[in-house]
């Protein structure tokens, strides 16, 4: 089977970009919106650019040919937030990709707390095992439909108790989740572990 995407809608190549381009991590994305509420939304177009300085980078698409809150949010105030949701939050990082307007928090309506940020003005999520406290950096628009790859910068790192040592993650105690296509989801199956690359012998001998 070939697939050329001349033609296609762009919705109908998103949904099989995404049945591709997979598992994804999803940055559960906290922005402040106008009047001090707190928007959050999921984004598994996700990644990381940079480790020094630490920057990581999410894809915001547009709705309804709009941009979304969390764009218009970051553009604002120069800041955002990208906490990491385990496996218990999977119910509430899907509700929460639902469009409400933006004078309704979604941090609200899902029960769940924040915590101010001690270098950005955009507060964390209390309950998520990991919260990046990110510094606009700069946002590039890609192809025709308007999506904006924005970069930020993390200032700090918000860590449980537990989860790091040596500035290694436990990733089998935070139980991340990722998106696959379409409205699922999953979660850590079993960890292969393999030596380090240096050590493994290449070429004949």
């Amino acid at each position: 089977m070939e697939i050329i995407p001349d033609g296609i809608e762009p919705q109908e190549l998103y949904k099989l970009l995404t049945g591709i381009v997979v598992p994804r991590p999803i940055a559960w994305v906290s922005t402040l919106g106008p009047g001090g509420i707190v928007n959050l939304a999921p984004f598994s177009c996700f990644t990381f650019v940079s480790s020094k300085p630490p920057m990581v980078g999410i894809n915001v698409g547009l709705r309804s040919g709009q941009r979304k809150d969390t764009s218009l949010n970051i553009e604002a105030n120069k800041d955002f937030v990208v906490n990491i949701g385990d496996e218990t939050m999977i119910e509430a990082i899907h509700k929460s990709a639902i469009d409400y307007p933006p004078d309704v928090s979604e941090v609200d309506l899902l029960g769940f707390s924040v915590k101010p940020s001690q270098k950005i003005k955009t507060p964390y999520l209390a309950e998520t095992p990991i919260s990046l406290e990110c510094k606009f950096v700069r946002s590039i628009e890609f192809g025709e439909t308007g999506a904006e790859f924005i970069v930020g910068e993390v200032v700090v790192f918000h860590i449980r108790d537990g989860l790091c040592e040596s500035n290694k993650i436990d990733t089998a105690l935070l139980r991340p989740v990722c998106r696959i296509g379409g409205p699922n989801y999953a979660v850590l199956g079993e960890i292969l572990s393999m030596r380090h690359v240096g050590d493994v012998r290449t070429g004949p001998g």
